[in-house]
């Protein structure tokens, strides 16, 4: 599912998701334990897997290294609610919900 210098990326894929929508919701129902682990799995290898996509044109890219990219995308969505809020939530936003009408295309 991703490329084999990723694998320590493996037990994360259910957070390969398409749109902002899934990641946002999959954000909302994890817990701060599991966000907590994807983000200390993965933070640290987002410069490599950075440099290792940028080897592709965007609508180029192979079906891992596209898996690769939407795990990324996931991975900044976790990274304000671990390194600041330390809660799925935004604080103090109580049942407020942002929903994108048009997303880029990846």
């Amino acid at each position: 599912m991703l490329p084999s210098e990723f694998a320590a990326l493996e037990p994360f894929t259910a957070w390969v998701l398409e749109s902002e929508r899934e990641r946002y919701s999959k954000r909302l129902a994890s817990s701060m334990e599991e966000m907590q682990a994807f983000y200390d799995v993965a933070f640290p290898l987002l410069e490599k897997a950075a440099d290792h996509l940028d080897k592709w044109a965007l609508d180029e890219l192979p079906d891992p290294e596209r898996n690769l990219l939407l795990l990324m995308f996931s991975l900044v969505n976790v990274s304000f609610p671990v390194e600041v809020w330390k809660q799925a939530r935004v604080p103090d936003s109580g049942a407020a919900y942002m929903d994108l009408v048009v997303e880029p295309k990846v």
